[in-house]
């Protein structure tokens, strides 16, 4: 018995070897035969396909790659025949009927051509299964309307998802936007789930200007299809294009309409909306945040939205105004636990130490401290903590704070930060060596954005130290205390010494560097045509910096929020797409670009 199952294995072994080795020779093959293709060497390459199909003559990879050799060389009887071949009366393959009828296109046959492309068609009338075959070798020879005809006689049979989005697809190719929307929206019907994947192809299609006839032809579709069956994804929709045409009063009606309609289950709308509307509407979304605090009886959605309402005010109304608004917040929730809203009251403290009031801050953190948190809040109290104390010089004080948060919370995001922090402190006091072991220590962390920080950080301090013109750290030892008046919230400063460095310092390694931090402290002045030829100057130094790829997305994020350039914008973040697929702005670059784009309408 054993023995019978020793050789039944060895030959099912056997057999999977002779496959593989078959199927190698014949990938092996394929892929000759393809780069004669590629390369015009057609004679070359019908002798390799003819011997493929003399192998197997049911390899459709095989078969469709000689008729289009064939096709090339202008034998066409010999493509013909081919094609003829493989449609006989007990095997249809409906795609090769296409290809049959491109043939006969290509010699002025109209007729014949017609007839085989109806052929198709029927086929797929009898079966549905042919029909994203069928479709997509006609897409393959451009041949839209008959791939349009083979989608909608495959719907006539049954609703299909995947058949409705490619009928879609070939609506906007052909620029009939009406159908297209149209095909959309009859799948959000069914599949709403399909949202964000419309919205992307729609996006290609719509602009920011309200007028322009994409958005008109959206907007009177979707209203047109809410009437005719209303669902909350139309309200969806709704809300995203006008986001898109940067009309947040807009949206906030179609939010309150999702909102009241589905029970007040979620308030995620309205805080992402006025995220959205916090630069070009600020006072739209600070409306959008009262509205949800009137309306919510759940206080924990009431604080989400009041959290939000005082971080927007800290970074777009005067301090003051900001101020007023935490003290109405600390009255009006003051019955409840601390621990409930401690997020708010950290807020606080950030506020305090942006508007450089130091010592409120530590006594509000200190307060904080004594409370029984669990290990996360505590750590991030003492993260504070210790940035106060690198504000107020003492750096000691601050290792401390910095070190309590990686022992106690090793492995997580604010350990990482607190490393981190280690290191800036440690190169605020030149002691830039055990600053370099803790970044080491990042290379691998999980946010983008502090690998990306201690590699520029790390970057800056090797750089400089192996400095042939520098052996005593001068230029780096002055860059960390600008960097460090930076941080201390006095710019003007530091902008004075890194002046002085880029004076001093000329063809230096330190020089971009000095450069970058001072185009990142004029912009947070709102100095804006400085920074522009700061950035700039950083891109005409050298091709080598590290700074370059966040410069082109400095630059584009100027020109498009602040100087209102968007050709500019446009150029820069296309650069930047071009030529940094690797930058941890790729995303946000693309999406903007996309965004700006005046090509939209295809």
């Amino acid at each position: 018995m054993q023995a019978i199952f020793y050789f039944s294995s060895m030959r099912l072994f056997s057999s999977i070897i002779a496959f593989l080795f078959g199927f190698t020779l014949w990938s092996q093959s394929y892929q000759l035969g393809e780069n004669y293709f590629d390369q015009g060497e057609f004679e070359k390459a019908q002798a390799v396909f003819e011997k493929l199909v003399a192998q197997n003559s049911r390899d459709l990879r095989s078969v469709q790659k000689l008729v289009a050799t064939y096709q090339e060389l202008e034998k066409y009887k010999l493509a013909e025949d081919l094609l003829l071949q493989q449609n006989k009366p007990k095997v249809i393959y409906p795609n090769l009927l296409v290809s049959l009828g491109h043939n006969y296109q290509l010699q002025g046959n109209t007729e014949a051509a017609q007839e085989a492309f109806q052929s198709a068609i029927e086929s797929v009338s009898k079966n549905q299964g042919y029909a994203y075959s069928v479709g997509r070798m006609f897409q393959q020879y451009a041949l839209l309307d008959w791939a349009i005809k083979t989608y909608e006689e495959a719907l006539k049979q049954r609703a299909n998802s995947s058949f409705t989005i490619e009928l879609a697809r070939i609506y906007g190719e052909k620029g009939n936007l009406d159908k297209m929307f149209s095909s959309y929206l009859d799948l959000l019907v069914d599949q709403p789930n399909y949202l964000f994947a419309v919205k992307r192809n729609f996006s290609d299609f719509i602009s920011e200007d309200a007028n322009n006839p994409a958005n008109k032809k959206l907007q009177q579709a979707i209203l047109a299809k809410n009437q005719e069956k209303p669902i909350l994804v139309f309200n969806e929709l709704l809300s995203w294009l006008y986001v898109q045409q940067n009309d947040f009063q807009k949206a906030f009606a179609q939010e309150k309409a999702l909102y009241l309609r589905s029970q007040k289950d979620n308030i995620q709308g309205f805080l992402n909306l006025a995220q959205q509307a916090k630069d070009s509407a600020y006072a739209t979304s600070q409306e959008i945040l009262n509205y949800v605090i009137a309306q919510e009886d759940q206080i924990y959605r009431i604080l989400q939205a009041e959290y939000l309402k005082l971080d927007l005010s800290m970074n777009r109304a005067q301090p003051e105004v900001t101020a007023q608004l935490f003290n109405q917040v600390f009255e009006k929730y003051k019955s409840l636990p601390l621990q409930d809203w401690l997020d708010i009251h950290l807020l606080y403290a950030d506020f305090l130490l942006k508007t450089k009031a130091y010592a409120e801050a530590k006594a509000k953190l200190d307060n904080l401290n004594q409370l029984n948190l669990d290990k996360f809040a505590a750590g991030q109290v003492k993260m504070r903590l210790g940035d106060v104390a690198v504000k107020t010089d003492k750096f000691n004080q601050a290792l401390i704070y910095y070190s309590q948060v990686q022992l106690d919370l090793p492995n997580s995001a604010l350990a990482e930060e607190a490393t981190f922090k280690i290191a800036k402190t440690s190169f605020y006091q030149g002691d830039f060596e055990w600053a370099s072991r803790q970044l080491n220590v990042l290379k691998t962390a999980t946010s983008k954005f502090i690998a990306n920080d201690a590699l520029q950080l790390s970057v800056l301090i090797n750089t400089n130290s192996n400095a042939v013109l520098d052996t005593t750290f001068t230029a780096l030892k002055r860059f960390a205390k600008a960097d460090l008046l930076a941080f201390q919230e006095k710019p003007n400063e530091a902008l004075a010494l890194l002046v002085n460095i880029l004076q001093e310092h000329v063809g230096e390694e330190i020089e971009d560097d000095a450069l970058f931090k001072k185009a990142s402290l004029l912009e947070d002045l709102s100095k804006y045509e400085k920074a522009v030829a700061t950035y700039k100057s950083i891109l005409n130094l050298t091709e080598k910096s590290i700074y370059i790829d966040e410069s082109l997305y400095a630059l584009a994020r100027i020109y498009e929020l602040k100087l209102k350039d968007k050709n500019k914008a446009k150029a820069y973040y296309e650069k930047l797409l071009f030529e940094h697929e690797d930058s941890i702005y790729f995303n946000e670059a693309r999406q903007k670009y996309r965004k700006l784009r005046g090509d939209l309408i295809k």
